[in-house]
């Protein structure tokens, strides 16, 4: 239930709708927008009179939403969500770029990698230091050690950390190190995860699963954004179907969808969609045509020697044209990319 508030609403109004909302049983989200103030009234109360809301001073306007995904949703807040990490905003206008290898390989590596993604123009270094992996002889990263040579080379070219999570007890050590925690494919459904990192203090990017419907990806993060954690932004990095010529299939149509559907922003991740670094350019400018709101690559130096997906990462000559023409895209539906 979505319960919208007089503009010139006083402290006390406010507080006293919130109480009676919990007296119903309700658990109240806010959200401050522009123009005007929404209470999100989350829990099941099956017939619920809605006029019991609507009676109260302070309140304009009371209704239902029909959305199972209540916090996701745009019914609850008109305005697009923008995270801000530092000096970077995701959601906003400008197309932000992360970029970095899928693992963490040693401090030369992710040394020489950083500095390529800075020069280009990218505000997001990534890289793995908790992988997971298909076969349990691949290998699965440095661990700390691999936090700590990502943290520095982040710091020495000034840029930001996005990093996987990968279980519960992963989260608090992570945190040292990371301006933004990634939830694989793997784990969208890892509804345990997705609680805890609602009680995190660092934005979430929540990867859609293998085979999962839009709806799917929405109320999982709608276990982020009920447990405290209003930085939640989505990816979009391709679903399985019966198609075999590429990794998986990129679904960019979910971009538009979404962003109708929800406030959230929306990253799309070309290089594990398409598994090959040929088809990676080509639809990472279809995704900013799209309407992404940030693109996600994998960059390496040296990929014929990367541990984990060389063939998909773009070697750093690549990586520039990419930028080159993913900016004029930009410029073209009133966007950029700084």
């Amino acid at each position: 239930m979505v319960v919208v508030l007089e503009k010139n609403i006083t402290e006390k109004q406010l507080e006293n709708i919130i109480k009676h909302l919990e007296d119903f049983g309700f658990a109240v989200h806010k959200s401050t927008g522009v123009e005007q103030t929404i209470l999100g009234a989350i829990g099941v109360q099956p017939n619920f009179d809605t006029r019991k809301v609507q009676i109260l001073e302070g309140v304009a306007e009371v209704y239902r939403i029909t959305e199972p995904f209540k916090l996701a949703s745009r019914s609850f807040k008109k305005e697009n969500t923008e995270i801000i990490v530092d000096d970077t905003k995701i959601g906003g206008n400008e197309i932000i770029v992360m970029a970095g290898p899928c693992s963490v390989e040693s401090e030369e590596q992710i040394m020489a990698i950083a500095e390529i993604v800075a020069a280009s123009g990218a505000k997001i270094l990534r890289g793995g230091a908790f992988k997971p992996r298909t076969s349990p002889y691949s290998f699965q990263g440095l661990g700390e050690s691999g936090l700590k040579m990502l943290r520095k080379a982040a710091d020495k070219f000034k840029l930001k950390v996005i990093t996987e999570v990968m279980e519960i007890g992963q989260i608090k050590l992570i945190e040292e190190y990371t301006d933004v925690f990634q939830v694989g494919a793997r784990n969208m459904q890892n509804f345990s995860l997705l609680k805890e990192l609602g009680k995190a203090n660092k934005p979430v990017m929540l990867k859609r699963g293998l085979a999962a419907t839009i709806e799917d990806w929405l109320m999982s993060a709608e276990y982020i954004l009920s447990n405290g954690n209003v930085n939640v932004m989505l990816c979009e990095r391709g679903i399985r179907t019966f198609e075999t010529y590429t990794r998986n299939t990129f679904d960019l149509s979910a971009i538009p969808v979404v962003h109708k559907r929800s406030h959230l922003p929306v990253i799309a991740d070309p290089s594990h969609a398409l598994g090959m670094r040929d088809k990676v350019i080509p639809m990472a400018r279809a995704a900013v045509a799209a309407g992404a709101d940030g693109i996600m690559v994998e960059v390496h130096h040296d990929p014929e020697k990367a541990l984990s997906d060389g063939p998909q990462a773009l070697f750093p000559g690549q990586f520039f044209d990419m930028m080159k023409q993913i900016r004029l895209i930009a410029e073209v539906i009133g966007r950029k990319i700084n």
